[in-house]
């Protein structure tokens, strides 16, 4: 996973949003507590944190507050998530891959942060999609990359977008129960443990 792929999740996350802008972006998500604007605010905010915490280091940066205006137009909001994805992708691009940044869930390296938000592109695009009530499904490749790098315990012989939704607990997989709590791997791979979190 790296910038260049993170840039083609960006893409076809906001022209499939882009297509929609004449539906209405207030209503709720199902099984979430925010709106559809909500959520693409959500995806921009988290790529927002991304970019300072990859540059901040290993220590948490808790000094700043950011938060994107889930009121502004949907136009905007995808002006937004576009933006943010490519100063992340800069910073990912130009850090060296031995960098380190804080999340919650393991010092990641920039593969890392480059997946988590492929992640959060992927997954709440299609949050969103639900809440529109219009089908998404991304290339395989791009579900892949997200997928791989975070979830190495996931199944290997499905196909990488049903299993990236099943590794988020947002659907059941043939053989695999919905899961109930879920988390990523964000530090590098060489540094997990070969078992699956609690799920």
């Amino acid at each position: 996973m790296d910038a260049n792929v993170l840039l083609s999740t960006a893409q076809t996350c906001t022209e499939f949003l882009s297509a929609h802008l004449e539906r209405d972006w207030s209503v709720p998500v199902p099984e979430m507590d925010l709106t559809v604007a909500g959520v693409v605010a959500h995806i921009s905010d988290s790529l927002h944190w991304y970019a300072y915490d990859l540059t901040a280091g290993p220590v948490e940066l808790s000094t700043m507050e950011f938060h994107v205006r889930a009121g502004s137009p949907p136009a905007e909001l995808l002006v937004t998530l576009g933006t943010t994805a490519k100063v992340l992708a800069a910073v990912v691009a130009t850090s060296s891959p031995e960098a380190r940044g804080f999340h919650p869930w393991g010092i990641a390296d920039p593969a890392g942060f480059a997946a988590m938000a492929g992640d959060e592109l992927l997954v709440h695009t299609f949050d969103a999609a639900r809440g529109l009530g219009v089908e998404f499904e991304p290339p395989a490749r791009l579900a892949a990359a997200a997928l791989y790098r975070l979830f190495p315990w996931t199944p290997m012989d499905t196909d990488p977008w049903p299993t990236l939704l099943w590794a988020n607990g947002r659907a059941s997989l043939p053989g695999h129960p919905r899961l109930q709590k879920w988390r990523w791997h964000c530090a590098p791979l060489s540094e997990w443990d070969g078992s699956a979190p609690i799920s």
